[in-house]
């Protein structure tokens, strides 16, 4: 969460070395946002933006208030530095100028391709630059090995404030330094939840949202969910209780008493967790169960009005997405410091699962198509079954018949060698000592 007196630091900061310089790359739907917020906060400004479509970061420019005449194509990263220093927006097709411009402070990640995205982040991170990523498909696959190169680089590598990880995080901490036992961590399932939603049958409603449908399918089906769970699992060492995690309709004021320990009449079969609801009054929220056994602060908590206790639910209403991503690029610029990293070592793990059945010889899709879902598990559980990371699912070749329901794995799928991020992967199941072979 911002200090109060933070708007005043960019202020001061600004007045002495000047705005905080953001480079995004990527002027999609979030970072048209992005564009947009920052024009509107104190001592922030945008200097750059790679878009391999030109006019969509001009379009994202002129929508943020900027003059047509502040927009100046820049094809290196010495024509990026020119504008920047003439106080104009830099506009690029090429990543690398981007990662390489001196001018700029931190870089925004909204690209949205795990392997794009991971390529991209360890170039900034070699560049001496911060790194927002708003890749949590590639948070959760490498996040560790990023985290460890911008330690070597002496840059932060962070997630991205708005996306309910980072917003579960926010009250976590809160939590943790108050004292209280975590028992349950997570988020509201915004879309009723359909585990074989297929693109095709989501286009109307993916335009009426100016989404495209394949986005809107990793939502409905629970990728997204799985996605975002293991990323706080991974940052906190909270787990998946059950493969799938539990997901009950209970509402906000129910939360407490069902996402608790099943010997107080819960579902829970241990206590700090991650897991999701999709009961009313919850989402768009992210929350946190936590419990407290002091007489006094029970008698406390109670008076407040934030339940009967002893478990009782810390809970944020909103997240503002991508508005609130520019907040994470000022904090690793001011105070060095990342709002959410993955822990050293993961505790959870997303893989995908068939939406359909897959014949040998198939090569897959990308998240949110027809071939597979993700779902939340254990670190352990997943390497015990030898299962597909959900990263390396897109491009993966089937090379023995998957059934609708099955588990891709290391043995009836093969990566695609040829991205980064499984080379990067493999290595780190290496070094872990628990790489399961293909048995191609």
């Amino acid at each position: 969460m911002s200090h109060p007196q933070f708007a005043a630091e960019l202020l001061q900061r600004a007045e002495k070395q000047g705005p905080i310089t953001i480079g995004l790359a990527g002027a999609g739907q979030m970072g048209t946002d992005i564009v947009v917020q920052v024009a509107l906060m104190p001592g922030m400004r945008i200097g750059a933006i790679s878009e391999v479509r030109p006019q969509a970061a001009i379009d994202a420019a002129l929508l943020a208030g900027h003059d047509r005449s502040d927009i100046v194509q820049a094809p290196n990263a010495a024509a990026i530095d020119r504008a920047i220093e003439a106080g104009k927006i830099a506009v690029t097709e090429d990543l690398h100028a981007l990662a390489a411009a001196g001018r700029i402070d931190v870089i925004i990640d909204a690209t949205g391709n795990p392997n794009i995205g991971t390529l991209f982040a360890l170039e900034v991170m070699k560049n001496g630059k911060h790194i927002v990523m708003l890749n949590v498909e590639a948070d959760i696959t490498i996040g560790r090995f990023l985290k460890e190169e911008a330690r070597k680089a002496g840059v932060v590598y962070t997630g991205a404030a708005g996306d309910e990880p980072a917003c579960t995080l926010e009250i976590i901490g809160f939590a943790k330094s108050l004292g209280f036992n975590i028992i349950a961590a997570g988020k509201g399932k915004n879309n009723p939840l359909k585990i074989d939603a297929m693109p095709a049958d989501y286009e109307k409603e993916a335009s009426e949202r100016n989404m495209n449908a394949r986005m809107l399918v990793e939502f409905v089906d629970g990728s997204k969910t799985a996605i975002e769970m293991v990323a706080i699992a991974n940052a906190t060492g909270l787990v998946p209780d059950v493969p799938g995690m539990h997901g009950p309709t209970a509402t906000l004021e129910e939360l407490a008493s069902v996402l608790c320990p099943r010997e107080d009449g819960g579902v829970l079969h241990r206590k700090g967790v991650v897991d999701y609801s999709i009961g009313k009054g919850v989402a768009p929220g992210v929350f946190c169960i936590i419990e407290t056994r002091h007489p006094r602060v029970l008698e406390r908590m109670v008076d407040l009005k934030v339940g009967k206790g002893p478990y009782f639910t810390i809970f944020r209403p909103y997240h503002l997405t991508s508005l609130e991503v520019p907040l994470s690029a000022a904090r690793a610029v001011v105070y060095k410091r990342a709002d959410m990293e993955p822990l050293d070592h993961p505790v959870a793990e997303a893989v995908a699962v068939a939406k359909s059945d897959l014949g040998t010889g198939q090569s897959l899709g990308m998240i949110g198509e027809n071939d597979y879902r993700g779902f939340a598990m254990t670190w352990e559980g997943a390497r015990a079954k030898g299962a597909l990371p959900l990263g390396l699912a897109e491009r993966a070749k089937v090379v023995k018949p998957v059934k609708t329901g099955e588990f891709l794995t290391y043995e009836n799928c093969v990566p695609d060698d040829s991205m980064v991020i499984t080379q990067i992967r493999r290595r780190l199941d290496q070094s872990d000592g628990r790489f399961v072979t293909n048995a191609a």
